[in-house]
């Protein structure tokens, strides 16, 4: 059975099939990052679980450090938990936890940026490059939330489970349409003045 034409030529345009192949490698880990979860990422649980540990409690110790720089804020710590005095008078909370930690976005841009083509010594340093943004974004999400409950404590959630979560992955592709635009192209095609050579 062939596709009609319009689908032919559609999927034809290299643009189109490297959007398809980023939404099928970023589906693709999502599942398959479940199910080592599920696994309790056997047989690497014990250094999988310190490393959670570790970077929430940087996390932890960056966010803390941005928010005290607002001098208006009015907020106490306990453990790895933010509580945050709110215009209403009540008091809510941040709890940084390690499945707080941008771990599985690392993981997720590791994934693409190894598989998807493009030049290897233009990776040794976008993907390392694309870590840090991850966790920059991350140390962003945690403060953001923090910031929030003082003046929209009704929004945490809001903001918590759409707008941050959103913002992680547009990122990533934002940074992959930077690669994919300015590296991996970029080396596909051959400029006129070197065919002449």
């Amino acid at each position: 059975m062939r596709l009609p034409r319009v689908i032919r030529d559609f999927t034809r345009n290299q643009y189109v099939r490297d959007v398809i192949l980023f939404a099928l490698l970023i589906g693709s880990f999502h599942y398959l990052y479940c199910y080592l979860a599920s696994s309790g990422f056997y047989p690497f649980k014990a250094q999988v679980d310190a490393l959670f540990v570790s970077a929430s409690r940087l996390l932890f110790e960056q966010t803390i450090w941005i928010l005290d720089r607002f001098p208006d804020l009015h907020f106490y710590t306990r453990d790895q938990t933010v509580y945050v005095l709110s215009r209403t008078g009540n008091v809510g909370y941040v709890a940084i936890e390690p499945g707080c930690t941008s771990l599985k976005q690392w993981l997720h841009w590791i994934f693409l940026m190894t598989i998807f083509p493009g030049p290897v010594r233009h990776k040794l340093w976008y993907i390392p490059s694309g870590l840090i943004i991850i966790h920059l974004i991350n140390v962003t999400r945690t403060t953001g939330l923090a910031l929030i409950l003082a003046p929209w404590p009704e929004y945490f959630h809001y903001f918590h489970n759409y707008v941050f979560k959103g913002l992680f992955y547009f990122s990533i592709f934002c940074m992959w349409v930077i690669w994919n635009e300015f590296f991996n192209h970029k080396e596909r095609v051959v400029s006129p003045l070197s065919s002449k050579n």
